[in-house]
């Protein structure tokens, strides 16, 4: 455990918990607004590679952090292509 693997980790886990945020207010609105699915791909995409990378540089504090963030991206998502469907179909 490193300094810089703390500093990841602290920012990894805030940032997890904050998307989290995210997942719950879509759970709750049940709508898509001013919301693009192709960033979220992105950042879904780079936290699974990050769950390669930390362990690879031995930055486990960072992993459990991008287990957060990958886990409320991937869920949000979800979510988003749910949503986005359910809005086309009702149209």
């Amino acid at each position: 455990m490193t300094t810089p693997d703390i500093i990841n980790a602290s920012f990894e886990g805030i940032a997890g918990l904050l998307i989290w945020l995210n997942v719950l207010r879509l759970h709750k609105d049940k709508k898509i607004q001013g919301v693009h699915w192709l960033p979220t791909t992105v950042f879904v995409m780079w936290g699974f590679w990050n769950l390669y990378y930390y362990p690879h540089l031995s930055q486990y504090l960072s992993f459990i952090g991008g287990l957060l963030v990958v886990s409320a991206n991937t869920v949000w998502l979800g979510q988003i292509i749910f949503y986005s469907l359910k809005e086309k179909n009702n149209e």
